[in-house]
């Protein structure tokens, strides 16, 4: 079995989305698979929001072991919770036709 290392991984080349660009419909793929996966372990989440302007979306063509990737997005996110919190950093991993493989979000 083939696995990519973390070095490898982010040699991908990075652009960051101008506040005027469209953003990528896996933005939003990622932002509410990130949104359930949060809600399981924390159900005071009430929504999640990424900092548009601050994104940086990469095209990939690499594997983790078998499983081809083709994005991988990394930025702040917001969990609205009862109290106002500070940005988490999050990634996203985008495979074949659009499927969210993963979201990771750093906790304060």
């Amino acid at each position: 079995m083939r696995s990519i290392t973390l070095s490898a991984f982010l040699a991908v080349a990075t652009m960051t989305v101008p506040a005027h660009a469209q953003v990528p419909e896996e933005v939003e793929s990622c932002r509410l698979a990130g949104l359930v996966a949060l809600k399981e372990r924390s159900p005071a989440i009430k929504d999640l929001t990424f900092d548009i302007d601050g994104l940086a979306i990469s095209k990939a063509n690499t594997k983790v072991e078998d499983t081809p990737v083709r994005m991988v997005i990394m930025g702040d996110a917001y969990l609205q919770r009862e109290k106002t919190d500070k940005p988490n950093r999050f990634v996203c991993l985008i495979g074949e036709k659009g499927k969210v493989l993963l979201t990771f979000f750093t906790e304060q």
